[in-house]
């Protein structure tokens, strides 16, 4: 299945560098199962406010190009648009954004659903002013109709997930629930999409498992 639109400029199974929402508006309506997406917010940096930012903590994270709530709406209705019906969109999440919810990002999308949450342990102590943050949260999001059975394939994928990463990017995140993942919703020789890829561990789910790749980063990819 062709997936990108004739004048796409970017490239299948390579790591893009361009801005994800016109890497997303490159690619042919309700054409992929499975999107994941990982925004650079300042939401738990603003929230926390050390006074050190950049400094002792969060160097890496913080001079990463930030997002705007604007811009992660835009993307989730590029994302709404080129997902297939009944697809599904992981949307990884940090502790505050949890707890203060994701409404305002999906008020313009409303044939996205949550209809799950998992939960990373990462095995590793990061910071807070009470309790220390060890885990992060990926949302599952699925597109009108809402269907369980005839979209998803694996029924082992416990809701707390335990993977140590080994830190290739500020935002690494586990290839192993990735793969799972993709394996739970897509077929061989499918697509599957990261606007936001970072580290492009969802690129080397891909690889694994036989599924094609599309995807980019603003900063991180080939020339």
């Amino acid at each position: 299945m062709m997936i990108l639109k004739e004048n796409a400029t970017v490239k299948e199974n390579h790591r893009n560098i361009c801005d994800g929402i016109e890497l997303l508006r490159q690619i042919r309506d309700s054409s992929l199962k499975a999107v994941f997406f990982d925004p650079q917010y300042r939401g738990i940096l603003d929230k926390l406010s050390y006074g050190n930012e950049g400094e002792k903590r969060c160097k890496a994270r913080s001079s990463l190009v930030q997002m705007t709530e604007m811009e992660i709406q835009i993307f989730i209705a590029e994302i709404e648009r080129v997902i297939a019906d009944s697809g599904y969109l992981f949307l990884w999440v940090d502790k505050f954004h949890i707890a203060e919810g994701i409404k305002l990002w999906l008020e313009n999308t409303p044939k996205m659903k949550i209809v799950d949450v998992i939960t990373w342990n990462k095995g590793k102590i990061g910071m807070g002013y009470r309790t220390r943050r060890k885990a992060e949260y990926l949302v599952v999001i699925q597109k009108e109709p809402i269907l369980a059975k005839a979209t998803w394939k694996l029924h082992n994928i416990p809701d707390v997930w335990d993977e140590k990463v080994i830190k290739k990017h500020p935002h690494s995140k586990p290839t192993e629930l990735q793969k799972q993942l993709i394996l739970a919703t897509t077929e061989e020789g499918d697509y599957v999409c990261d606007p936001a890829s970072g580290g492009y561990s969802v690129f080397d789910a891909c690889n694994s498992i036989n599924r094609n790749f599309i995807g980019c980063d603003i900063q991180f990819g080939d020339n």
